[in-house]
């Protein structure tokens, strides 16, 4: 002990004697934002056995604790080992590194309360960035301002598209909207968990929002900025239903993408594509539950709220009498000119839409032969959200709204509730021998395209359970889920744009590209690690699954941004934050 202890002296003796940005090692992984004052706190060591750490407040250079690192575990994906830093007595707030001896020291970290705020703003903010059919002026969108681009007012009825009413080559106005991701269009089926999840967070906080403001345009009227950037996209989503029949429009879109050019220099004509039955279905589901949250905003919003659940009823009637219409876009480019080629969002199986969408029509309601529609409780296993896998976003709207819910669904929910729990478990498994402590990393699996948002949606997931039954282990997981996103991964890259010392700097989105400023928009979520390397770009430094990142502008595999991406890092985000005082 007594050597152990010299060891830790003599080290921080030549710590605060030297410029500590020399000595910083990027091994050491950790969230690079902070930590909570009472929360877990954890970094990773990437690396040989070593055996002490401490920690090293950086304005009064003393040591402030010190610790051992755990014993070796090894990363089952790369066979890499790791070690973990336990530093949870921590408690008190101030700026800090981590200091492994003969090492290095970690990034700078901070520890107060409201530690992600910042982060989780942004995260919103980013969806003011991506407005189309807008100018973005400097007093909201600093140095990234820029002018108008896509008013979307003479959009063209693709031959895919054509009805009786609506021929092929007239013109609809659909302005607004978010642009998808990287690329300038936009998609309903990607807008639907897109909304759903940010309408979701709301209704799970909504004290939580009303103090929370991301300096967008509508900041000064009496409706949360969650409500008022969600508008954006809701009203768009609204012209996207054809009146005449109340079927759904697939897509906004150039026949091909843009090049890497600013919103207002890219100037193609666009189309709306193909209604089909799933696209509609999305939208039938986020206007249901729009329409609830909205009943709150009558005075604001006069109308809103009723037209939202007329249209969902309309686009539910109008799946019922086509429910196999379904969008492939190979099969379509050989019967209707132009070819389309822009993002597919091709769903190979409708039942979870058909769930989501009889449920929050079901709930908003309360008629229960929407609840009876389907068969709402298939006998197979849970899966986390993502665009072409919905269900899940049916049961968070049930148990959060199980109060409101007839006898007919009542009676279900003790059900559903031991089920979402054993996911949660599921998850939870083995965490503690995984080589970042994370949720996320189990498998190789778990780095598909978008893991990032794979990340956050398992963070939203234990947040679901945690408010079960409140066991503070899933409120702990999904913060470990938050911590790999910011730096504790196998990158040791901060995949938020904007945030971290080793932060994501070259997004595969144009905008970002184009607009000559060195640092991209901030509050993007970057795709994170996927070996599958789609996009053939040269640098990638391997193919082991939870390495394979290349911050590019190139990797659209690993570094597009999206808003189906950022909306889980809003609901992680903000989450924790209305929950950081149950840590």
């Amino acid at each position: 002990m007594k050597i152990f202890n010299l060891i830790i002296k003599t080290f921080a003796f030549l710590v605060t004697s030297i410029p500590l940005t020399f000595a910083q090692n990027p091994n050491i992984r950790l969230n690079q934002v902070g930590f909570y004052p009472n929360a877990t706190k954890i970094a990773v060591w990437v690396g040989d056995k070593q055996e002490a750490f401490f920690i090293l407040n950086t304005t009064k250079k003393d040591t402030v604790l010190k610790g051992k690192l755990s014993p070796q575990r090894i990363n089952t994906i790369s066979q890499k080992t790791t070690q973990i830093a336990d530093f949870s007595d921590l408690k008190k707030e101030g700026n800090y590194q981590l200091v492994i001896p003969n090492i290095g020291v970690s990034y700078t970290f901070e520890i107060k309360p409201n530690v992600h705020r910042e982060a989780a703003i942004a995260s919103l903010k980013a969806f003011y960035f991506q407005r189309a059919s807008t100018a973005l002026p400097e007093k909201y969108a600093g140095k990234w301002h820029r002018p108008s681009g896509h008013p979307d007012d003479k959009i063209l009825i693709h031959a895919s598209a054509a009805s009786q009413q609506r021929a092929e080559g007239t013109f609809i106005s659909s302005p607004r909207g978010w642009y998808d991701a990287g690329d300038y269009n936009k998609y309903i089926v990607n807008s639907g968990i897109t909304m759903a999840t940010l309408l979701s967070v709301y209704e799970d906080y909504p004290e939580f929002f009303k103090k929370f403001e991301a300096n967008i345009p509508e900041s000064d009227n009496k409706i949360p900025d969650l409500i008022d950037e969600s508008l954006w996209n809701l009203r768009w989503m609204l012209t996207m239903q054809d009146p005449n029949d109340g079927g759904v429009y697939h897509k906004l879109t150039n026949p091909s993408f843009d090049g890497m050019v600013m919103p207002n220099a890219a100037t193609k004509p666009r189309y709306v594509i193909q209604k089909n039955t799933i696209a509609t279905l999305d939208f039938a589901a986020v206007m249901a539950q729009a329409s609830r949250i909205l009943q709150g905003y009558k005075k604001e919003l006069p109308g809103l709220a009723d037209s939202c659940l007329n249209a969902s009823m309309k686009a539910w009637n109008w799946a019922k009498e086509n429910p196999k219409v379904v969008y492939r876009q190979n099969e379509m480019n050989k019967t209707f000119d132009p070819d389309i080629v822009t993002g597919g969002y091709e769903d190979r199986s409708d039942a979870d839409e058909w769930i989501w969408a009889a449920t929050e029509l079901y709930i908003t309601t309360k008629d229960e032969n929407y609840y009876k529609a389907v068969t709402l409780y298939p006998d197979k296993p849970l899966s986390i959200p993502t665009w072409n896998q919905v269900q899940l976003l049916a049961y968070y709207s049930l148990l959060r709204n199980e109060k409101n819910l007839t006898e007919l669904a009542k009676k279900d929910i003790p059900n559903l509730k031991k089920k979402l729990s054993d996911f949660g478990d599921e998850l939870l498994l083995g965490v503690e021998n995984q080589a970042f402590n994370t949720v996320l990393g189990k498998t190789a699996k778990d780095y598909m395209w978008g893991s990032s948002s794979h990340a956050a949606n398992q963070g939203i997931a234990l947040l679901q359970v945690y408010k079960i039954n409140t066991n503070k282990k899933y409120l702990t997981a999904a913060l470990g889920n938050l911590d790999y996103l910011l730096g504790r991964n196998a990158t040791g890259y901060s995949f938020l744009t904007g945030f971290g010392s080793k932060q994501v700097m070259f997004p595969h989105h144009r905008p970002s590209e184009a607009d000559g400023i060195k640092e991209p928009i901030p509050g993007l979520l970057s795709g994170g690690p996927n070996p599958g390397q789609q996009d053939k770009c040269v640098g990638y430094p391997t193919k082991i699954a939870d390495e394979s990142f290349l911050d590019v502008t190139c990797s659209y595999s690993t570094n597009e941004i999206a808003i189906n991406w950022n909306a889980p890092m809003v609901y992680l985000t903000a989450a924790i934050e209305a929950l950081q005082k149950k840590f």
